[in-house]
């Protein structure tokens, strides 16, 4: 029989957790799945800078193995199961300078924070997820994974790159089991935080906003639809994905750059 869809409401009933959601595109992220009908809880280190009382929020630090644990125990504790896990938490606070300025602890912070954070999210929810035979996994990694930039990102680059691949290894164990793995890879995203480091770029480059734009896409090797995407753009795909249009899909890695790296 031909399975019918409701794409109104098609999450209904699904529980989600979007990690980094109080904010920029994990925020965007949060608010889709809620209008797509799911019960969504965000974490993050720190509350809401806005507050919505739809969207049920955790206060953890995911760069701890203490942080993963209270929010997969409250989780479990609060609604027996996860359907939707939207690994969004990621960053880059490393200095500019090279390798040669990269201290060990500035590695460690960047892969606890990049990869080990997922991995062990995944690891506490996706028991629950094997016993039920459904659930999607989704890892947004970064254009860096491909497209390192030495200089500031070092080790950011690096870290995405390895859940890139652990993303693809999980899928192939977990798929034949029901539960779904994808990874989504972004370029430029004009967050509120990207919004604001323009206006210090022309700020203190007395230029305007504009041309400070204008100089990081031209950083980045060009931007060929010619601006960064916009949260709500990142939060429409992974909608999909999660969704039971997406059913066939898994494994994979969607790029949503605007065609900014430069090969196939």
């Amino acid at each position: 029989m031909e399975q019918v869809f409701n794409f109104n409401k098609e999450l209904s009933g699904k529980i989600a957790l979007v990690t980094g959601g109080t904010k920029g595109t994990g925020k965007a992220i949060a608010e889709r799945l809620l209008n797509a009908g799911a019960t969504v809880i965000i974490t993050a280190r720190n509350t809401p800078e806005t507050a919505n009382d739809e969207l049920h929020f955790i206060s953890a630090d995911l760069s701890t193995s203490t942080g993963t644990e209270k929010v997969v125990e409250e989780v479990l504790a609060k609604y027996g199961r996860l359907d939707i896990l939207i690994n969004n938490l990621g960053g880059s606070e490393t200095k500019g300078g090279g390798f040669s300025v990269l201290t060990d602890e500035a590695w460690e912070h960047s892969i606890q924070t990049n990869l080990l954070a997922p991995v062990r999210l995944d690891r506490g929810f996706l028991p629950k997820m094997l016993e039920q035979k459904s659930g999607v996994i989704i890892h947004i990694a970064s254009i860096q994974g491909k497209l390192p930039l030495y200089d500031s990102t070092l080790p950011y680059a690096a870290a995405k790159a390895g859940l890139i691949n652990y993303s693809k290894g999980l899928s192939n164990e977990v798929s034949p089991k029901g539960v779904r793995v994808l990874t989504v890879s972004p370029g430029w995203i004009m967050t509120t935080s990207a919004e604001k480091m323009m206006e210090r770029i022309a700020e203190s480059s007395n230029t305007t906003k504009e041309q400070a734009t204008q100089s990081v896409m031209d950083a980045l090797g060009g931007i060929p639809i010619g601006r960064p995407a916009q949260p709500k753009e990142v939060a429409e795909l992974i909608g999909f994905l999660v969704s039971p249009k997406a059913n066939y899909l898994t494994g994979t890695t969607f790029v949503i750059d605007g065609g900014t790296i430069p090969t196939i």
